[in-house]
C-alpha cells in the first residue's frame, strides 16, 4: 500500500515537473489534471502563479520604492539603463508580453514617456501586476494549459508565459539590487539578514 502511494506520488511529481518545464504535455487519463495541480501544492496552477504574481509584485514594488526620487536617472555605466528605465522596462515588458495570453482585463495604458516621476513609474509597475493578477484569475485549469503562439518562445502554454516573465522580472530586480549597492543602499530583501 506505502509502495503504491510512493509509485503513484513519483508519477505526479514526473508529471508536474514535465509539464512545469514546458514540455506541454497533457496529463494522462489516468492522473485528472485536478491531481496533477493538487500535487503541485495548491488547487490550480492559475493558483500557484497568483500567489507567486503577488509575492513578486511586493518584492519588486519594495525594491523599486528603495531607490530616492533623486537617484532614479542612476547609470551603473553608461551604456545601462537608469533606474527607473529597469522599472519601467518590467512594466512595459509585463504588459506587452501578457497580451499574448488574452482576455477581457483591459491592458494598462502607461507609456515611458507617461510615466516620468518615482510615483508615476511605481503606479506603472504595481498596474503591470495587477494586470497579470486580472488575467489570472481568468484562467481556469484548462485555459492556463492552453497554448498560445510567442514569437520568441514558440507555442507556448498561457502558464509558461507567466513563468517566462516571473524569471525576467527576477533577472531585473538582480540587476537593481546592485544599482542600490553602488548607491550605498541595502535592498529591502537583505536588510536584517
Amino acid at each position: 500500500m506505502r509502495m503504491q502511494a510512493l509509485v503513484r506520488g513519483l508519477a505526479i511529481g514526473t508529471a508536474v515537473v514535465t509539464m512545469a518545464c514546458g514540455s506541454g504535455a497533457p496529463p494522462t487519463e489516468e492522473m485528472a489534471p485536478s491531481e496533477v495541480e493538487q500535487a503541485a501544492g495548491s488547487e490550480t496552477v492559475a493558483g500557484d502563479l497568483v500567489k507567486d504574481w503577488e509575492r513578486q509584485k511586493a518584492s519588486l514594488m519594495a525594491i523599486a520604492d528603495a531607490m530616492p526620487e533623486d537617484r532614479f536617472a542612476y547609470k551603473s555605466t553608461p551604456a545601462q539603463r537608469s533606474y527607473g528605465e529597469q522599472i519601467m522596462h518590467v512594466a512595459g515588458v509585463n504588459v506587452q508580453i501578457l497580451g499574448l495570453v488574452g482576455g477581457t482585463t483591459p491592458a494598462p495604458s502607461f507609456t515611458a514617456e507617461s510615466a516620468t516621476t518615482k510615483a508615476e513609474i511605481l503606479q506603472a509597475l504595481s498596474d503591470s501586476y495587477d494586470y497579470g493578477i486580472a488575467l489570472l484569475h481568468e484562467q481556469d485549469a484548462v485555459s492556463i494549459n492552453g497554448t498560445v503562439e510567442a514569437a520568441f518562445l514558440g507555442p507556448s502554454t498561457r502558464a509558461r508565459v507567466f513563468w517566462f516573465l516571473l524569471g525576467h522580472s527576477m533577472d531585473i530586480y538582480g540587476q537593481m539590487a546592485v544599482y542600490l549597492r553602488l548607491n550605498d543602499i541595502v535592498p529591502p530583501a537583505s536588510r536584517g539578514v
